[in-house]
């Protein structure tokens, strides 16, 4: 069985591991590997390396590659109804040809995932704002959480927005409303993080500065802003207000 795919001005500089999980299906990373290193997998007709960059026109073929039980098990994407498309269109702040922002709403995923279906990148995906393009995360933001969120229009503007989150030059701010009476007027919350690679224990401390802005006998208003950018960090982060 051989399928061919040639790569256009979207895929421009993807990696190929990631190009493949994107466009062909969750394939695990070590099979992945394995079929490139065996040439089941081939660039141009050349073997390549997992993190091989890829280029406008290129071409990636599969031999002897089963493709089509992998994609059965991609996720269904999430298909918008006008009413849907229409409320989450008018939420938009800023719009131009590199990029577009939009006031999330709580209560609506980022992307889609095993527990939420429906979310922001499958819908805009059939926008009009998006008819030449598609959307790229640059940043997530939780399903309850409201706020600011930046979705790319191409890939060199994603790269370009991730680079400058993981640089700390875009900052987050978050609005909280805690039950009770926050004592101290600001300080640091810091929580260590644990995560597994196969056995290995991995420990990460999360930090993210707090701010009372106003509060009364029973409720606090914070301003949170996370130092650190650990993932899980935000669940962490509402647990540690509860110990204020």
């Amino acid at each position: 069985m051989l399928k061919s795919y040639t790569i256009d001005k979207m895929s421009i500089n993807s990696r190929i591991d990631r190009w493949i999980r994107n466009n062909i299906g969750k394939i695990p990373q070590s099979l992945i590997e394995k079929d490139l290193r065996k040439g089941n997998i081939k660039l141009n007709n050349k073997k390549v390396k997992s993190s091989t960059k890829l280029k406008l026109n290129d071409k990636v073929v599969f031999f002897n590659f089963n493709y089509k039980i992998s994609l059965l098990n991609t996720k269904k994407k999430f298909i918008p109804t006008k009413k849907v498309l229409l409320k989450n269109e008018n939420n938009i702040v800023e719009d131009n040809s590199d990029f577009l922002v939009i006031n999330k709403a709580s209560g609506i995923s980022v992307q889609g995932g095993t527990k939420s279906r429906k979310n922001l990148i499958d819908i805009f995906s059939k926008s009009k704002f998006f008819k030449e393009s598609q959307p790229y995360t640059v940043h997530r933001l939780d399903k309850d959480t409201s706020g600011i969120l930046i979705i790319a229009k191409n890939r060199n503007t994603a790269q370009f927005f991730t680079s400058l989150f993981r640089l700390r030059k875009i900052h987050k701010t978050y609005l909280a409303i805690c039950n009770g009476d926050v004592k101290k007027t600001s300080g640091d919350l810091i929580h260590d993080l644990v995560k597994y690679d196969n056995e290995k224990k991995i420990v990460e401390k999360a930090i993210t500065h707090y701010k009372v802005l106003d509060k009364n006998l029973n409720f606090t208003l914070l301003e949170l802003k996370p130092i650190t950018g650990r993932k899980h960090q935000y669940q962490e982060m509402k647990g540690n207000l509860l110990h204020l």
